[in-house]
């Protein structure tokens, strides 16, 4: 099925594209979500007219971007602190969702969960990378430092000694 992306989509095409895609894909996921609009003449015709408001949308999009992206290289290193044991490892895992809270609780900069990747996930103290995708065209990279707010001592239950009576 041919179809017009409305908005860009990863490892698919950047909006105002034309592109092919299994029936199932565009009828279940992209045209219901208003990702993209079937390619029939009438929305082909659309397109041609509209296409310099899409591209000029696109260079607005990454020039935001772009502004974004020089603030975030900038800030350079989030540091958080976050509960763990003796040898290091976290009680549980540092999630997007809170590495992004962070970012806008310490240096006012939202971006969308969606679009941060790490390369490992987080549940030991140490650095990190953490790939922010902006758009399709902007990607920045920022440290993230994992320090231990309380070490909590591991706990290693022992067996008791066997004691010998002679009897």
């Amino acid at each position: 099925m041919q179809i017009i992306l409305k908005k860009d989509v990863q490892n698919l095409g950047e909006a105002g594209d034309i592109v092919n895609v299994k029936d199932g894909y565009a009828r279940n996921f992209l045209l219901p979500q208003n990702v993209a609009e079937a390619a029939t003449k009438g929305a082909l015709e659309n397109r041609e007219k509209n296409i310099a408001r899409i591209k000029a949308k696109q260079e607005k999009l990454n020039a935001e971007a772009l502004e974004k992206a020089k603030k975030i290289e900038e800030f350079a290193k989030l540091e958080l602190s976050a509960k763990a044991g003796e040898s290091g490892k976290l009680f549980g895992t540092i999630t997007t969702k809170k590495l992004t809270e962070e970012l806008a609780a310490k240096a006012g900069i939202e971006v969308d969960r969606k679009s941060v990747s790490l390369n490992a996930p987080i549940n030991k103290i140490g650095e990190y990378k953490m790939l922010i995708k902006l758009t399709s065209k902007v990607k920045c990279e920022l440290a993230v430092v994992v320090t231990a707010s309380e070490v909590v001592k591991e706990a290693i239950e022992e067996e008791p000694a066997v004691e010998e009576t002679a009897e």
